[in-house]
């Protein structure tokens, strides 16, 4: 068996692939939670008692959800929706499976940072838009996320960084991706060189999507 240096260069198909499956369910589940966690954060924000479309029952059972899934450790949440993940997406492994659990799992991160990103927007301006006699809906999508715009992308940036980090934890489900490369070629062989190449290209996706992530944040502030 190759090790060193040199078993990086004989698996370096084997990276590219991985850096690939990892980038695929990132940007997959970073999408899919980004729409389905803003739809409910907006949902958290406005049925607040006394907010737009204020309901205490929705709001609260709304609110016991996300705040029952957010503390999950993402390892125990792999193996409590298996279930789910067989009817979805027809497996329980691989990158598919990492993919879906991702998705739903970031969602209610997702959720909980628009619901606190839109809170810290100027009341006066969600008061003048309802004096205006707005409906609540377009107050919710054509005032408050254009305010609130610049946060939320940081939010999204910061879920981002987790989603990372999740698609690494996949590996204990063969969910591929570098945290699997850094197991099965790496530690698992006592191959360090390995693991460390795929710290490697984690922390350079990461430092991409946080300098994508910040830029944007800022054109969108200084708009």
């Amino acid at each position: 068996m190759n090790t060193g240096f040199q078993s990086v260069i004989d698996t370096f198909d084997v990276f590219l692939g991985a850096v690939r499956d990892t980038i695929v369910m990132t940007l997959i589940s970073l999408v899919v939670a980004g729409i389905i966690g803003l739809a409910l954060g907006l949902a958290l924000y406005a049925t607040r008692p006394g907010n737009l479309l204020g309901n205490r029952a929705f709001s609260t059972v709304l609110n016991v959800v996300v705040n029952i899934v957010r503390p999950i450790p993402f390892v125990i949440f792999l193996a409590a929706i298996a279930p789910l993940s067989r009817v979805a997406v027809q497996t329980t492994i691989g990158v598919p499976a990492v993919t879906f659990a991702i998705s739903l799992a970031a969602s209610f991160a997702v959720a909980r940072i628009v619901e606190q990103n839109l809170l810290a927007v100027d009341p006066g301006v969600v008061e003048a838009a309802r004096a205006s006699g707005a409906h609540p809906v377009s107050i919710l999508l054509t005032v408050l996320i254009p305010e609130g715009l610049g946060p939320l992308v940081l939010g999204y940036t910061f879920v981002f960084v987790g989603i990372v980090d999740m698609t690494a934890q996949g590996a204990l489900i063969g969910g591929g991706g570098l945290g699997e490369y850094a197991i099965t070629y790496g530690s698992q062989r006592y191959n360090w060189w390995i693991v460390y190449v795929a710290v490697a290209a984690i922390v350079v996706i990461v430092q991409l999507g946080q300098f994508l992530g910040n830029r944007l944040a800022r054109a969108t502030l200084r708009r």
